[in-house]
């Protein structure tokens, strides 16, 4: 009897040590993986925006970044602010959970332009308007309708037609909308927002193609 005791002492003791060491080189790798996932996003970011200045700061531990990208009075451009939420790689118990509620790794890029748009237009990924989805504080004075973005169906909300036009524009010339889940054109901030559910691939692509399709609507109009 007291050996059979003595054989289970023994196997916890190894099940407690196991697991231990799975959460120390759990939270070394996670929080490696993560650096080096934040330390490529703001490289793809500064070589999309090229700004004059950039500030990155530490929000919260190795699963919060914000970066803030400032440009001459020269550029159509004022500020870029960005947040990029992390998965807790470094936390494997609280990993599943945080999966199941964020999916993946999330960017917001908030732009601010000199000049207003020519009105308020939403467009977002019709499996992202469910739980925990986005809140459009003008919903109820916005037109919506159905538009395919590749393979995803997404819900556009406009206030006037020609927004249709614009994000018709957009939807050419990026036929695959890869990471993109929302994109919204404010006017009352002169405000284009980003939303981006990070994968493994690079975001340069389809961060630039918005980018720049962000200037052509914000430009100066009659």
């Amino acid at each position: 009897m007291g050996t059979f005791g003595d054989t289970a002492t023994v196997y916890v003791l190894i099940a407690i040590v196991t697991i231990g060491a799975f959460i120390v080189f759990s939270f070394h790798s996670g929080k490696r993986k993560n650096r080096e996932i934040c330390t490529a996003t703001f490289n793809e970011l500064v070589k999309v925006f090229k700004p004059d200045d950039q500030t990155f700061t530490n929000i919260g531990g190795v699963v919060g970044h914000h970066g803030t990208f400032s440009f001459k009075e020269r550029s159509s451009v004022s500020r870029i602010d960005v947040t990029l939420t992390l998965l807790p790689r470094q936390a494997p118990l609280y990993m599943p959970i945080s999966k199941f509620l964020m999916r993946n790794d999330r960017l917001f890029i908030s732009v601010y332009m000199r000049y207003p748009p020519p009105g308020e237009g939403h467009i977002i990924e019709k499996g992202y308007t469910g739980f925990r989805g986005p809140e459009i504080t003008n919903i109820s004075r916005l037109h919506q309708m159905e538009l395919q973005w590749g393979d995803l169906a997404f819900f556009l909300y406009y206030e006037q037609d020609r927004m249709i036009d614009r994000f018709r524009e957009l939807v050419g010339s990026l036929p695959d909308p890869g990471p993109i889940r929302h994109i919204a054109i404010v006017p009352d901030q002169r405000k284009g927002f980003i939303f981006m559910g990070l994968q493994q691939e690079p975001i340069e692509t389809y961060l630039a193609a918005v980018y720049d399709w962000l200037f052509r609507v914000f430009e100066p109009y009659e």
